[in-house]
């Protein structure tokens, strides 16, 4: 029988920038290498294999003999490599010069190391916006794979999705696949009888058809429950003897193939889209729930079946408004992206511009950007290493551009860096930068910490998710079940229902609160503490007071607290060559017959609690506990923060004797693995019961130091160990 339906095996393999290394290694032990180790005994069979760069960079000085059994092959014609953006950003979240040079960088790399000749690509957790086609297609990609549901989307019905389209932009065209959602569900879930007969069918009904399975190469091993499933009881194989012995048929081939021997079916133009769980994911809470209310109410409509082509959820840049904190990294990362490209117009080239180009891709890296079934933006050790890598960039191009400053140095200033219409300030010198929200509260929402590329105030506040009803419901299946992770729910803990806490405002810092007099340590840990005034989140004015070796930002409110008229100005002060704020708060309007409860809140990220390395210390330097601790002390001027594995000790101070809360601020979250609670920031919260003076007013001065002493020293010790 001559062939009748071609089916493109494609499979993408991919860890974030900033995943550990224990986590590398073992999806290399699960899944990449075993699933080698069987694809390379069917000589017959063909596939198409995307890895992603951060994945690849690894394996490359981890286990550089897998990157030579791929080359053997792809040179054999066994393997076609897709490329894409080199560190996997979604491409609509990047401008346009990001997504050419990351293609093209990639492209360029897998010739190299591979051999590869690279013609199609991965489109990064296939977000699509149709003007991708100019910028794909100018970066010499002829073709790539989304969802059969964008294809839905724009109108086409079941029989036609069964080979692929072209579509076009500015006058550029791409060919697009359409991967099968039901192969999705069926690999490697069901048996391979099952899935040939599925493909029999198409076969039987459009000759010469084209079926793409297009997912993640982790469902075969490190996806719970399938390293057992697809090796151990022997799915993979059986999978692969199955294909095999329907080569009459049916012939497992690449993306390439098809292209070069199957016309295309027409053409299309795609909605803005992604896969269809994303689009959900995308949604608000509320919105989110209801959606899902609506499906299950639906789904067992006879009306159904010819409702459902015309459902789909949200759009995929709403997660930057779904997560604020994302929308912050967005921002920080066009902020560096935007001064490359000025630094470029300029002239400025060479390897520190180079590596510069290198550490913004690594930050545009998509996976702590957004969150679905992933842990995603819930995952800090991804959070940081977006802003390390941001961080890094900024400092590479200061001496790139030759503007790494003199000790002598300390700036502002002022535009609207994180594209809300309103301004913000950037204070920074040659150790700092700080980002200052006047129109949230006069909030501090980044603190760098320039010699480590740390940003101390990648935080994330608790927020109603719609799983949280899972939570509270209990967990279905068992650890050891082999499902899709879109259908199973795992607790890796026991407890979490007690723990779901909600914030009604971003964890950052100068956050400033009033509280009733009275309250409870265990009100404010569990966010139920009611504000009594509205400066947290209120609209301050900011002006900027400069002296050469200084500057200051002033941020005053006219609010009130319990009704009681009040003007807080806060001052934060950097002076050059310092890695210490001079923070000044005066309160005025002040009654004389009462106390009012004042707290100024900070928050600190990325120094992980239950750690013996990591704890807190009093003014004379013993250690009251490891970062997870709460503590409620009364009558004390200083207290720190020691992280002994980043090298940071974060030191605050204040003049006049105070109470100090400190606690974690941990989210119930869940990713592929299962639902956790995961640290996310320590909060530090001095307060004082206040009374003003004859005039009214009452004052604080506060000092915060970060220092990285101990990291510098490591690093230079580290330098002499290499140079000797």
């Amino acid at each position: 029988m001559s062939t009748s339906i071609r089916f493109c095996l494609v499979l993408h393999n991919h860890q974030p920038i900033g995943n550990f290394d224990h986590v590398f290694e073992a999806a290399y032990q699960e899944s990449y290498r075993p699933f080698l180790d069987v694809f390379e005994t069917y000589e017959a069979l063909s596939v198409s294999l995307h890895t992603s760069g951060p994945l690849l960079e690894w394996l490359e000085v981890h286990h550089p003999e897998y990157l030579e059994r791929l080359s053997r092959l792809v040179q054999g014609g066994r393997i076609e490599i897709l490329g894409g953006p080199f560190y996997e950003p979604i491409l609509t979240m990047i401008p346009p010069r990001d997504r050419l040079g990351q293609i093209q960088m990639y492209t360029q790399w897998l010739q190299d190391r591979l051999g590869a000749s690279v013609r199609g690509m991965w489109m990064p957790e296939r977000v699509w916006e149709q003007s991708l086609t100019s910028d794909v297609g100018a970066a010499g990609i002829q073709y790539t794979v989304l969802d059969d549901f964008h294809f839905r989307n724009a109108g086409l019905s079941e029989e036609r999705l069964n080979g692929y389209y072209v579509t076009e932009d500015d006058g550029r065209t791409l060919s697009i696949f359409p991967g099968s959602e039901r192969l999705r569900y069926y690999i490697p879930f069901r048996d391979p009888h099952e899935i040939v007969e599925h493909l029999r069918g198409i076969s039987a009904q459009h000759p010469q058809a084209v079926a793409v399975f297009g997912d993640d190469g982790e469902k075969f091993g490190t996806w719970p429950g399938t390293h057992k499933h697809c090796y151990q009881d022997g799915w993979l194989r059986r999978f692969f003897d199955a294909l095999a012995a329907n080569s009459d048929w049916l012939t497992t081939t690449t993306l390439a193939d098809a292209v070069d021997h199957v016309p295309p079916l027409g053409k299309i133009y795609l909605p803005d889209c992604s896969y269809r769980e994303m689009t959900e994911w995308a949604l608000p809470v509320t919105q989110q729930l209801a959606y899902e209310s609506a499906i299950h109410e639906l789904e067992h409509d006879q009306r159904w079946p010819r409702i459902k082509p015309f459902v789909r959820g949200g759009f995929w840049r709403n997660f930057k408004v779904k997560y604020p904190e994302a929308n912050e990294m967005y921002s920080r990362m066009m902020m560096v992206s935007r001064r490359l490209e000025q630094a470029e117009r300029n002239g400025a080239g060479g390897e520190d511009f180079a590596w510069a180009r290198r550490e913004l891709y690594r930050g545009q890296c998509n996976c702590s950007y957004w969150h679905g079934a992933f842990g995603g933006i819930y995952l800090p050790h991804l959070r940081n290493a977006v802003y390390n890598h941001l961080i890094a960039a900024d400092n590479l191009l200061d001496k790139a551009t030759r503007n790494g400053h003199s000790n002598g140095h300390v700036e502002a200033s002022v535009d609207d860096y994180n594209f809300d219409a309103r301004q913000e300030v950037r204070l920074a010198n040659n150790k700092l930068v700080a980002l200052l929200a006047p129109a949230m509260g006069g909030q501090m929402y980044e603190l760098d910490v320039r010699a480590i590329c740390h940003n101390a105030l990648a935080t994330l506040c608790r927020r109603p998710e719609a799983y949280h009803r899972k939570v509270l419901a209990g967990p279905s299946g068992r650890g050891d079940d082999c499902a899709s992770i879109h259908e199973c729910v795992r607790f890796k803990q026991d407890g979490l229902d007690r723990l779901l806490r909600y914030d009604r405002y971003p964890r950052k810092s100068l956050v400033d609160h009033f509280y009733d007099n009275d309250i409870h340590f265990s009100a404010v840990v569990s966010g139920e503490a009611q504000e009594r005034g509205d400066f947290a989140s209120g609209l301050y004015e900011a002006k900027l007071r400069r002296r050469p070796d200084c500057i200051q930002v002033q941020l005053s409110k006219q609010g009130n607290a319990w009704g009681i008229p009040l003007k807080i100005t806060k001052g934060v002060t950097l002076e050059s060559d310092s890695s210490a704020f001079q923070i000044a708060y005066l309160i005025e309007g002040l009654p004389p017959d009462a106390l009012l409860h004042f707290g100024v809140e900070f928050n600190f990220a990325g120094m992980p609690a239950g750690a013996e390395d990591r704890y807190f210390y009093n003014g004379q330097g013993a250690s009251l506990g490891h970062l997870g601790t709460e503590l409620d002390l009364h009558d004390v001027s200083a207290l720190g923060l020691l992280d002994r594995w980043l090298g940071l000790d974060v030191r605050l101070e204040w003049n006049r004797p105070s109470s100090v809360w400190t606690f974690p601020v941990g989210t119930v979250s869940q990713s592929e693995s299962g639902i956790e609670l995961v640290h996310q920031s320590v909060v530090v919260q001095p307060h004082w019961l206040v009374r003003g003076d004859a005039d009214g007013r009452w004052s604080v001065a506060m000092r915060l130091c970060l220092d990285v002493g101990r990291a510098e020293q490591r690093t230079q010790a580290e330098a002499v160990a290499v140079a000797s």
